[in-house]
């Protein structure tokens, strides 16, 4: 069982799917809410807080993208979405606002239970944070959940920030898709894809030129590999004062 303080917002207009997903979630041990529109929503996170919202892409009213994106405005909170669309083109959106997960309709409860577990395990794991790291520029700081480059702070989603961390701290090394989805993700399955958007993401928060990437460098029939050399080249290896020199 699972603690029965992690609480889950469950936002969807079609009530037998909404029961059969509050069903499920509350047999593995969590607390549920259901709400049947965006507003709502919007209205029960901000009354309680949730660990995790599992959310429609298809509402009445106000859909789930600007639902998502109104809640990431307001702090972090782990999102998955639902949609009934099999197109890629809609995942992939869900994605680029902040979504953590997404399930297709039709979709299996025990999978998505099991997604649920995955990203709050990951959301915990973020809660007990290493030394900060200084790597190309970049000081990422996981007990604070911030990473600044040069200066400024980047405003990355909680999966981003746990992807540039996972990356910093292995670098110079070719990581693939597939294990950065277990060790960023949780996952033993799933959609590589998620992983390129991700990637495409952080790129365009982190490197000068994205279109030309030197930090997040594409490994070509493997994964990503970050390049931990500065500006000139150089190996990177001294303290902070070289790294923002």
């Amino acid at each position: 069982m699972h603690n029965a303080q992690s609480r889950i917002l469950v936002v969807d207009d079609d009530p037998t799917v909404a029961e059969v997903v509050t069903g499920y979630l509350e047999r593995a041990g969590y607390e549920v809410e259901h709400v049947g529109d965006g507003p709502a929503a919007l209205r029960a996170a901000g009354a309680r807080r949730p660990d995790l919202v599992v959310l429609d892409l298809m509402l009445p009213g106000m859909d789930g993208l600007e639902v998502c994106r109104t809640l990431r405005s307001a702090g972090p909170v782990p999102v998955i979405m639902l949609t009934a669309r099999g197109d890629e083109e809609d995942r992939v959106l869900g994605l680029e606002i902040g979504a953590d997960d997404y399930v297709t309709k039709p979709f299996s409860p025990r999978e998505l239970v099991l997604r649920v577990d995955s990203v709050l395990r990951r959301s915990r794991a973020a809660a007990r944070p290493g030394p900060p790291v200084h790597r190309a520029g970049i000081v990422l700081d996981p007990a604070a959940r911030r990473a600044v480059k040069q200066g400024t702070e980047l405003a990355l989603t909680l999966r981003e920030f746990d992807l540039l961390a996972y990356l910093m701290s292995h670098p110079g090394e070719a990581v693939t898709r597939e294990r950065l989805m277990r060790e960023v993700w949780g996952w033993e399955f799933g959609d590589l894809s998620t992983v390129t958007v991700h990637v495409r993401r952080l790129r365009g928060k982190v490197e000068d030129d994205p279109a030309k990437p030197r930090l997040i460098q594409t490994v070509w029939g493997v994964g990503y590999r970050f390049e931990a050399a500065d500006a000139d080249g150089a190996p990177q290896g001294a303290g902070l004062a070289a790294e923002e020199a």
